[in-house]
């Protein structure tokens, strides 16, 4: 599994605002920059937490490149997956309408009153726990490869990212830092989390370019 990570971030490392509404941090050349990833994915990944605050549908908005994928054989919209470890995801919310296929990533601690629902709702249902109720995403990756998704691309939370980083399964980081400061102790970072004390993961920086109003950093992992 390829895994390439991408987030905006404020000048001072925040995702958003210690309300954890979301803050439009890039401009349109990003935004497309966004879709191109994303269309050129297999599957797109956030936390529960991404779907309870903003509700995305996590799909390809430029009609050409969803034609592109039909053309190359693949469905419109790459698949998205929530790790979603106690199943809290919404039975209403977008990411499970039939634009695309969903799969949740469960631990088994989750309600399996919740699952029914939430299968019933769409849901491709996914459990790959480890012993402290977190979702383990080097086993919930090997299941959804087995459906043929060889490359994902991660657009958060902070909780998420960070547990990629712990698991060591992050190929790739993009990272656009936009001009302007968010502040407050209690605001999303791009790794939140417990945090590193030590054997800190490091990246080779491959790229700078200013997009927008801002810089874009291509990093390897």
């Amino acid at each position: 599994m390829y895994v390439h990570v991408n987030a905006a971030v404020s000048v001072d490392g925040k995702l958003s605002s210690r309300r954890r509404d979301q803050v439009t941090i890039s401009g349109d050349a990003d935004f497309d920059r966004v879709d191109r990833v994303r269309a050129d994915a297999d599957a797109v990944l956030v936390g529960v937490g991404t779907v309870l605050a903003d509700d995305p549908h996590l799909t390809v908005d430029d009609a050409d490149r969803r034609d592109r994928r039909r053309r190359d054989g693949r469905d419109g919209n790459p698949a998205r997956v929530v790790a979603d470890s106690r199943a809290r995801t919404p039975t209403d919310a977008r990411v499970l309408d039939d634009a695309a296929t969903t799969y949740l990533l469960v631990s088994d601690r989750a309600d399996p009153a919740r699952l029914d629902a939430l299968r019933d709702a769409g849901a491709e249902i996914v459990v790959a726990g480890g012993d402290d109720g977190r979702v383990d995403f080097a086993a919930a990756f090997d299941a959804l490869a087995v459906d043929g998704v060889e490359r994902t691309m991660v657009e958060g939370g902070g909780e998420v990212i960070f547990s990629l980083f712990e698991a060591g399964l992050v190929d790739e980081l993009t990272l656009y830092v936009g001009s302007l400061v968010v502040g407050g102790r209690e605001a999303p970072t791009l790794a939140d989390g417990e945090g590193f004390v030590d054997d800190f993961p490091r990246l080779e920086l491959v790229g700078v370019e200013r997009v927008d109003d801002g810089v874009l950093l291509s990093y390897e992992g």
